[in-house]
């Protein structure tokens, strides 16, 4: 299990890199907004899906864990996006002056100064300054997945909460995807707009999250776990299953804006790679960090407290890079997405 765990993901970093940079660069500058939230819509209908077929499948089982057909019913799901992959376009076809023009200072590099190119994409500031965001994307999973999911419900109301969880995404995605094209406010506006956003948001959220971890705490002391099913105990389950759908539309929120910070640095998807590389990077290490904190049985509300604490310093420390983001991405000869010289004058 863990070899194939490990297999896993380094299958993984693959398709999400190349998709990364695809869905920040083959779309205008107008439209990444609208790219992140289409694509976050389809990635979680299929998360949806396998739920609900998880839902259907086990829906009057009576054990802890889910059913082979489950894991079959997945296999299948997965196996039709693989082929449909091979229909996806290279960069070079497709047409669009932004791209273009940006591919092409990074294409004809040699290998030092392509090596140099990636270096330099890295160490910027307003690069460095997104990396505890970027940490922190998939550092709530576990909390959210075993202790307020995992622990709370039954395994039928466990499977239709997460299809609640991955429909709620979908809401999120398309939110902030078009909250962050919104065409009458320039790009630095809507920068601010996604982390004023991420901010008043999460405080709600979280604290929301607060008063059901303490209501849990009192269940747990009392022996009660695992017991509540949507259907019989409509009363008390309402409440947390809401939380839960909030707190997956809070991850897309997050992962949109991260998507779209990375859109603004560069319109080449090889300088986009290597930022979406990072990302995914320390995306997996604070995910392998919470796992193990969940792992190693911390209390679950010393876990919540690590989460928000985590996610709210994350945004403040992201300031720099959301005040350096600009009115739109240059190359290396100082040409604006549309081909035109940058005209300072033209700064709102």
């Amino acid at each position: 299990m863990i070899a194939a765990g490990g297999i896993l993901g380094v299958g993984a970093s693959f398709l999400w890199v190349t998709q990364g940079a695809i869905m920040t660069t083959y779309v205008p500058e107008s439209q990444k907004g609208r790219a992140i939230a289409v694509f976050w819509i389809i990635f979680n209908l299929g998360g949806m899906i396998g739920s609900l077929a998880s839902f259907g499948l086990n829906f009057n089982s009576k054990e802890g864990s889910v059913s082979n057909s489950t894991y079959i019913a997945t296999m299948v799901i997965m196996i039709f996006g693989w082929v449909i992959g091979v229909f996806i376009c290279p960069p070079s076809r497709i047409k669009l002056l932004q791209l273009h023009e940006a591919e092409t200072s990074v294409v004809h590099q040699s290998i030092g100064k392509r090596l140099y190119t990636i270096l330099q994409s890295l160490l910027q500031i307003r690069v460095l300054c997104v990396l505890p965001l970027f940490f922190c994307a998939n550092v709530f999973y576990s909390y959210q997945q075993n202790n307020v999911n995992g622990t709370t419900f039954n395994i039928c109301s466990r499977s239709l909460n997460s299809a609640i969880y991955w429909m709620a995404q979908m809401f999120g995605g398309l939110f902030m995807g078009y909250l962050l094209d919104f065409a009458y406010f320039n790009r630095r506006q809507r920068a601010w707009l996604g982390w004023a956003t991420l901010l008043v948001t999460g405080m709600v959220i979280w604290g929301g999250g607060l008063a059901f971890q303490r209501w849990e705490d009192e269940r747990l002391a009392n022996g009660m776990k695992q017991d509540i099913d949507y259907a019989r105990d409509a009363k008390i389950a309402t409440g947390p299953i809401w939380l839960y759908f909030f707190y997956g539309a809070y991850d897309a929120l997050w992962q949109g804006y991260c998507y779209w910070l990375i859109g603004t640095m560069s319109n080449s998807a090889a300088v986009a790679a290597v930022l979406v590389g990072a990302y995914k990077t320390f995306q997996a290490a604070g995910g392998a960090m919470a796992w193990r904190v969940n792992a190693l049985g911390a209390a679950p509300l010393t876990q919540f407290a690590m989460d928000w604490g985590l996610c709210i310093g994350a945004l403040v420390l992201a300031i720099p890079s959301v005040w350096m983001v600009t009115l739109t991405s240059v190359d290396e000869e100082g040409t604006m997405a549309e081909g035109k010289k940058v005209d300072e004058s033209d700064d709102k």
